[in-house]
């Protein structure tokens, strides 16, 4: 792929260490953007439990296992787009 691809506004890429832990994230990333009312158009991968997608319209959520989000290096393919930085609180273990 060359250049930039009007497919959404932003991608959100991340890990989780088991197949579990994947869908975890995804399902809490899910239900925090449903609770400000953003609902999911598309969910891809649930099945597997080792990359899944989730098509918001404006952004897409790659939930990875740690070792296929090294294999496929989205960040190697898009290098050229900007990063926005986000900046998360840090959540006490115990929670």
């Amino acid at each position: 792929m060359a250049g930039r691809l009007p497919l959404t506004d932003a991608f959100l890429l991340l890990s989780g260490r088991t197949e579990r832990n994947v869908l975890a994230i995804a399902e809490a990333v899910e239900d925090r953007l449903l609770e400000a009312g953003v609902k999911a158009l598309r969910r891809e991968g649930r099945s597997e439990g080792r990359w899944v997608l989730l098509d918001f319209g404006d952004i897409v959520v790659h939930v990875f296992h740690e070792e296929d989000r090294l294999y496929y290096s989205l960040e190697r393919l898009w290098k050229d787009c900007p990063v926005i930085p986000v900046n998360l609180p840090v959540r006490d273990a115990a929670e």
